[in-house]
């Protein structure tokens, strides 16, 4: 199972670009489907962006597309989130999630707060 550490959140205006990373350590990350999701004050978590092992097909969520992309290094373990124009409503807690077959594993998570 991957243990996964997200790091890049922060405050940032809005209009403003943020990257968050998230590295994995573990066997077989280039198994495992990759995805971010977000959890709002007050709100469930939600599917961000997701992104598949070979091919690299990417999904997102309607509220982002156009302004987030999802990406991964598979040499390095590695999975991305770059997010452009941020708005308000951005503002999360954003966590990464690995699955592969029956496992899946969480990181701790990391803030963004988009306000100026």
């Amino acid at each position: 199972q991957l243990q996964l550490v997200e790091s890049g959140g922060g405050l940032v205006q809005p209009g403003g670009s943020l990257r968050l990373s998230c590295a994995a350590s573990g066997l077989n990350f280039s198994s495992y489907v990759m995805s971010w999701y977000r959890q709002a004050p007050g709100k469930e978590r939600e599917l961000v962006a997701r992104i598949s092992t070979t091919t690299g097909s990417t999904n997102y969520a309607d509220g982002v597309k156009g302004r987030f992309t999802i990406s991964r290094d598979n040499a390095k373990n590695t999975v991305y989130l770059e997010m452009n124009s941020l708005k308000s409503e951005d503002t999360a807690v954003y966590y990464c999630n690995g699955r592969y077959a029956w496992l899946t594993s969480w990181g701790q998570g990391t803030q963004v707060t988009v306000s100026s």
